[in-house]
């Protein structure tokens, strides 16, 4: 029963470490991948801030410094030849009508390369074209979500067989006709990114914008070439558009941010919370290890007589060591399985009740199992020396 005690105090703690640190790197690739969501080798600008008559400053992003002028600049691949595409971008909050369905969405006014550069796709219907944009045509494309709200479908129809594509809308009272429907993405940190309706930039600026200058875009997402140029596409980036805005880098009236920094400052954090989470569980490992210690302890203080006996009879020290360590070893060995076992029985179950993906690496399952053996032998050590060094002559005393 002390011996099953014992295995069950490592059995917690190796469960512990697993789940802990499998839960780290589940939120680690959740976080990466909702990022990635956003699109691939992404950049994203943003405007500077406004200040009010009043002198209030707004936020990063509260003034109208971008325009549609830079986004031709920066999509020219003499100029920037590591950027691949280039998608300016407007948006608002707008009321959305159908019928007698009602729902407010985010309004988004861009360009055709919009799909590519946030690595969307349209399961239903087509996206807007460039022509379309030059003629500021009334056509609009639906997220999921802004879809099921307005006609209670989703891809390829459902209630009804009724489908959004070819359907009048009215968006902030102007009528536009659903062309398409995007796949849905689901939700990241950023808010539900199927709850939009994206149509082109130049109808957006004339029927919806508020802005004073029609050229004006909130945003300009920019992708690069691949994943090895895009610090080369961020540098081209912010040397056109501050000789663009005729400024330099200490009055910046932008900002541009990497999709690889936002991932790898999300990562730290989550490492972080992941060591200190691992850290806190390997607390019970540490009293698993005093367990086995304490066991041996008790088990060579009851062997006395089998000590002395075996000694007399001619065992040396060396092998009443081995035999104090083997069995502390498989008592660690035991808990390291036990607890092994439990941690994939965690990871299977867990995201189910908790909603977060658990993660268990074959390198963490290896190294748990190391542990619990070290922790078994490194435990054994003491008790199994003391159990060497007794005397045959004292061992049999009690007798």
């Amino acid at each position: 029963m002390r011996s099953l005690l014992t295995v069950l105090g490592i059995l917690i703690g190796i469960a512990a470490v697993m789940l802990t640190v499998g839960l780290g790197q589940g939120a680690q690739s959740k976080v990466t991948d909702q990022i990635n969501k956003l699109g691939s080798n992404l950049l994203i600008v943003t405007p500077g801030s406004a200040t009010s008559s009043a002198g209030v400053r707004g936020g990063r992003g509260t003034a109208t410094t971008l325009t549609m002028d830079d986004a031709a600049v920066l999509a020219d691949p003499v100029a920037a030849p590591d950027i691949a595409r280039v998608a300016p971008t407007s948006q608002s909050s707008l009321s959305v009508l159908a019928g007698t369905a009602n729902w407010t969405t985010t309004a988004v006014g861009t360009t055709p390369e919009w799909v590519q550069v946030r690595a969307r796709s349209v399961s239903e219907g087509r996206f807007f074209t460039a022509a379309e944009v030059a003629a500021e045509s009334p056509v609009v494309v639906l997220g999921q979500t802004t879809a099921t709200q307005l006609f209670g479908v989703s891809s390829g129809g459902g209630l009804g067989g009724r489908s959004p594509v070819g359907q009048l809308v009215t968006l902030g009272g102007q009528n536009l006709t659903v062309i398409g429907l995007l796949t849905a993405e689901g939700s990241t940190a950023g808010g539900d990114q199927d709850d939009l309706a994206v149509l082109p930039q130049s109808t957006y600026a004339s029927r919806l914008s508020t802005t004073a200058n029609p050229r004006a875009v909130s945003t300009i997402y920019i992708e690069g070439r691949d994943q090895a140029s895009l610090s080369a596409a961020y540098q081209q980036t912010t040397k056109i558009l501050l000789a663009a805005h005729g400024v330099t880098a200490a009055t910046m009236d932008f900002s541009v941010s990497s999709q690889q920094a936002i991932v790898e400052s999300a990562t730290t954090i989550t490492r972080v919370l992941t060591v200190l989470l691992a850290g806190i569980a390997a607390i019970s490992l540490l009293v698993g290890g005093i367990g086995v210690m304490n066991i041996m302890l008790v088990s060579v203080t009851e062997r006395v007589r089998e000590i002395g006996l075996r000694k007399a009879l001619g065992a040396t020290p060396s092998v009443i060591l081995r035999q104090f360590l083997v069995e502390a070893s498989m008592l660690g060995l035991v808990g390291g399985v036990a607890g092994l076992a439990l941690g994939l029985l965690g990871a299977a179950v867990l995201p189910g009740w908790i909603g977060q993906p658990v993660t268990i690496s074959p390198l963490a399952a290896g190294a748990a199992l190391g542990v619990s053996l070290a922790i078994g032998i490194g435990a054994g050590v003491y008790p199994a020396s003391r159990a060497a060094r007794l005397a045959p002559i004292e061992a049999l005393r009690s007798e």
